[in-house]
């Protein structure tokens, strides 16, 4: 018997097409009466710039910054899932309602990705993936195939189109 599916995790990098794996989402989350945890992970800074920039930036001020940024890129997600809300779904109540929680966390994608998913119990989970390089035929990205190659959850990956389209998340 397949398991319900009552929470899916998407996990965004917030790419101008990213929105376009966001709606298998919603699609999915309707059909089966689920909701949404909404993830975007910055990547932690090499320690080689950390250090260059230690020098001219107090520790306490790196992080508060930090900290800062994060509050901006959750509340950006806010207002660009209502906007995105109003004109996918002909502002359809039940848009907003589907996601459950905004989490923006520093990290590495994968692992933030992996644990989010546990700790926050989703049943499966939903990714973009762009073709990069000359071997984007070939190969998942590697955050895509790192998160498939290593989940114990069922994964999604929806490949994001090459061209710009209408739906999207703008102003990232």
């Amino acid at each position: 018997m397949i398991p319900q599916i009552k929470k899916i995790l998407y996990a965004t990098d917030l790419s101008k097409n990213s929105a376009f794996a966001y709606c298998y989402a919603v699609d999915l989350a309707q059909r089966h009466d689920a909701g949404i945890v909404i993830l975007h992970v910055i990547e932690p800074i090499p320690p080689s710039v950390r250090h260059y920039v230690s020098i001219y930036v107090d520790e306490a001020k790196w992080e508060e910054k930090i900290k800062y940024e994060q509050e901006k890129a959750i509340e950006r997600i806010k207002k660009r899932l209502e906007e995105f809300c109003k004109r996918e779904t002909q502002n359809d109540p039940r848009c907003l309602a589907l996601a459950l929680k905004i989490l923006v966390q520093p990290g590495h994608p994968v692992e933030e990705i992996l644990d989010v998913a546990s700790k926050e119990k989703c049943d499966l989970i939903i990714l973009g993936t762009h073709g990069k390089g000359f071997l984007k035929e070939t190969f998942l990205g590697s955050v895509a195939r790192s998160v498939l190659d290593r989940s114990r959850k069922p994964v999604f990956i929806i490949p994001l189109p090459h061209e710009e389209k209408d739906i999207s998340f703008e102003g990232f």
